[in-house]
Parts: C-alpha cells; sequence; structure tokens
C-alpha cells in the first residue's frame, strides 16, 4: 500500500494540464457539496478523480489511450473499480478543454443520480 501512496503523491505533483483543469473546477467542493480526491488509490488503481461519498470516479483520458490494447485495460480497469461500487466516467482531455463545463454537468448528474 505504502508504494500506491508515493506513485499517488508523484502523480499529484505531475498532473496533466487538463487534469489540473478539472481539478480547479471540482476542489474544495465547488461542485455542489461533493467532495473529491485526486490522484486517490482504489483497489490497485489510483483514480484520477475520486468523490467517495458518490461512489464515483472520474477519469481523464489523454491521446495514450488510443490503441486497442489501451483501450482493453482501460476497459478492464473499469470493470475492476466498478466491481468495487463505483461508477467511471472516462473524459478526454479535449472534453475537458473545450467543454468544461458540459464535463461538470455531466458529473453533477452522475452524482445527483447515485446520490
Amino acid at each position: 500500500m505504502k508504494r500506491f501512496v508515493e506513485r499517488a503523491r508523484r502523480l499529484r505533483q505531475e498532473q496533466t494540464n487538463a487534469e489540473t483543469l478539472l481539478w480547479q473546477a471540482l476542489r474544495n467542493r465547488r461542485l455542489s457539496r461533493w467532495k473529491f480526491r485526486r490522484q486517490h488509490p482504489i483497489d490497485r488503481f489510483i483514480a484520477d478523480f475520486v468523490c467517495l461519498d458518490g461512489k464515483l470516479i472520474i477519469e481523464v483520458d489523454g491521446a495514450t489511450h488510443s490503441t486497442d490494447e489501451e483501450l482493453r485495460r482501460d476497459v478492464e480497469r473499469t470493470l475492476i473499480l466498478e466491481s468495487c461500487g463505483y461508477l467511471v466516467l472516462r473524459v478526454t482531455n479535449a472534453e475537458v478543454y473545450e467543454n468544461i463545463d458540459g464535463v461538470m454537468e455531466t458529473v453533477l448528474a452522475a452524482l445527483e443520480h447515485r446520490g
């Protein structure tokens, strides 16, 4: 578990630009009453963003999520995280850059539906 915590800390320091932009919109309960954590260990993965109360994970996918092998790993990861009781939302870097308001509406709708 210690290595997951250390890796999560490193990932928080090395966020992508899209993750930084989304974090600014999610942090400090800026999305209604919902509290988010970033780069949070769950099972054997580190989720980009998680709302523990709403059991929602947001994964921000960049260009590295485009090959068949990467897409297969994403599906496997999603299934495992869903088996832990979470809903996994995947958004692309482009969606965050071009339509952050739409991303936030989707996240809020998912949380309100779950909680």
